[in-house]
């Protein structure tokens, strides 16, 4: 079977990011022994950029890795992708009393994306009407909460699940102390 060039781009950034993380660099590591900017590489690694052959050498010189190995086919058989408690990125300037911690992969971003939310008491998520046909499912793990889509409320306690329309405006907030729920948003 031939490859296309989609086929090799949309390999290239998850094999950058991995050969960085391989090697335990930062971004700014990579920037520097590249010689290509930091947020080059960050969205060559997101997938939003696409790398001139020059600034692809650059960047498989400094991560000493093959540059052909890089574009091979990858070996989908006995893997793993593991994301460590440390790298997960997390958002804290979000809500009220609130932190986020994103567990899907950058690729899965407005498509189908999954979090780890922590409420302290009184915190709250609201957010905007994200687009139409959009769904959130989103399980208490601890304490409870309350959720509220368009103008309907539930309160739901650890170990209950919402299934609700996130193409409304919707909200998530903490009810008689600190909570957290895990948040699957999958995009129509």
């Amino acid at each position: 079977m031939t490859e296309t060039r989609d086929d090799i781009l949309s390999r290239l950034p998850a094999r950058l990011k991995q050969a960085r993380r391989d090697k335990g660099l930062s971004l700014e590591a990579v920037a520097r022994l590249s010689g290509v900017s930091r947020s080059m590489v960050s969205q060559i690694e997101r997938g939003e950029s696409s790398p001139t052959i020059a600034t692809l050498w650059n960047l498989t010189r400094a991560l000493q890795v093959d540059f052909a190995g890089l574009l091979d086919q990858e070996e989908t058989a006995d893997r793993i992708a593991v994301l460590r408690r440390t790298e997960v990125p997390q958002i804290d300037n979000m809500g009220e009393g609130c932190r986020i911690r994103i567990l899907s992969p950058p690729e899965e971003a407005g498509k189908h994306e999954v979090y780890d939310i922590s409420l302290a008491p009184g915190g709250r998520l609201a957010s905007q009407p994200h687009q139409r046909g959009a769904q959130e499912a989103l399980t208490v793990l601890e304490g409870s909460v309350r959720v509220t889509s368009g103008a309907v409320e539930e309160t739901l306690s650890a170990g209950d699940t919402a299934r609700y329309a996130a193409d409304t405006a919707h909200a998530i907030a903490s009810e008689g102390g600190a909570a957290r729920v895990f948040l699957i948003v999958k995009d129509a």
